[in-house]
């Protein structure tokens, strides 16, 4: 595989695994969770979550030299139903104009008990990009 790039922003590396990988015109990044400083934060709170998950997808695409616009895909992971509010008033707010592809599931638990969103997201590096904030 020669053209795949690796992307692990300073501080975001872990063991086994790549923050998000550069295969040609995509971007695949790992499921974020409200990681923040190697600690879980906004614990019981999806709001919060969602707006660490998302920051924390922007750093990781500015390592590859791309914004949250170049995003065309999401996937979303939550332990409840009622984190999906939370979770799409939130993405709703970042992706107005050019929203990506999306889905949603719930699951029974994800890695630790106390995360209640991951994102998985794709970016395409010739996304006409327009800034977004999170």
């Amino acid at each position: 595989m020669n053209n795949v790039e690796r992307f692990n922003p300073p501080g975001m590396a872990f063991p086994g695994m790549s923050q998000a990988v550069g295969c040609g015109d995509f971007v695949l990044v790992s499921g974020q969770v409200a990681l923040k400083d190697k600690q879980i934060i906004a614990v019981g709170d999806p709001t919060g979550q969602t707006e660490q998950v998302f920051r924390n997808i922007e750093a990781v695409l500015a390592e590859a030299g791309l914004t949250l616009a170049h995003v065309v895909s999401l996937r979303c992971y939550l332990t409840s139903a009622e984190a999906y509010q939370a979770y799409a008033v939130v993405k709703n707010r970042i992706f107005t104009d050019n929203p990506p592809a999306a889905s949603a599931m719930v699951v029974t638990a994800l890695v630790l008990p106390e995360i209640m969103v991951e994102v998985e997201a794709v970016a395409w590096r010739h996304a006409l990009a327009k800034a977004v904030e999170v």
